[in-house]
């Protein structure tokens, strides 16, 4: 390929990413929590940044709810543990919820809502929530390691030194086990920033902490929805 070709190529991915809703949803969220980060919760331009970045996400999550009471209602796959079920569905009932209620606090923080009050307190529910999926997401996660890794073993036994690293279900699955882990890691940091918004622990989790991990976590995502480089033809 031509550096012409491979120019083409990279800008299309690009193009790619940039036409997804929930890309520019994490980019407007790393923004957000860097001017979280830079304000340290006092007054001044990073923190109008930080607010004004924060209520244009939430149009960006627009009937966002209705993704995951679709996977509430949906079956699981068979042989998964009842626990790692129940943790799955209260994970998809807490996310949706968290997203129905975002909507009405982006109705009253845009002044369509009068009830400044209620808008409040179903902000500091819904974060709540939040908090709760993260928690059940992360015990998901480790479950599922835990399924997996004992899957691998399995198979390590049965291949033979190097084989299993030319093995396209051991690859598959080692893939799989790196995803969950990068996904473990993102919801542990999330149950923190959670805390750090309902401002539980204010002396710990400040709001320069706060912003420093959702920055992370915004990074992490970022890079989960990254698009697949397609595979150059050598001639």
């Amino acid at each position: 390929m031509t550096t012409l070709d491979l120019t083409r190529a990279e800008l299309a991915l690009i193009v790619l990413y940039l036409n997804k809703a929930e890309a520019r949803d994490k980019i407007c969220r790393a923004i957000q929590y860097g001017s979280k980060f830079l304000s340290g919760g006092q007054p001044g331009t990073a923190q109008t940044v930080d607010k004004n970045t924060s209520l244009a996400r939430k149009v960006f999550r627009l009937f966002k709810f209705v993704n995951d009471f679709h996977g509430l209602i949906s079956p699981v796959p068979k042989g998964t543990p009842l626990p790692l079920v129940l943790l799955g569905k209260s994970k998809n009932a807490l996310l949706s919820t968290f997203l129905f209620l975002d909507q009405i606090v982006w109705l009253g923080r845009s002044g369509i809502y009068k009830n400044k009050e209620r808008t409040e307190l179903l902000g500091r529910i819904s974060l709540f929530c939040w908090l709760g999926s993260s928690v059940c997401t992360t015990a998901v996660e480790i479950g599922e390691l835990g399924r997996l890794s004992s899957s691998m073993k399995k198979m390590e036994k049965e291949l033979k030194g190097g084989e299993k690293l030319h093995d396209e279900v051991y690859r598959a699955k080692l893939q799989k086990s790196n995803d969950r882990t990068l996904a473990l890691v993102k919801s542990s940091i999330d149950a923190v920033v959670a805390i750090g918004l309902l401002q539980l622990a204010p002396k710990t989790v400040t709001p320069r902490v706060t912003g420093a991990l959702g920055f992370t976590t915004s990074l992490i995502s970022c890079y989960q929805l990254l698009p697949a480089r397609p595979k150059i033809k050598t001639p």
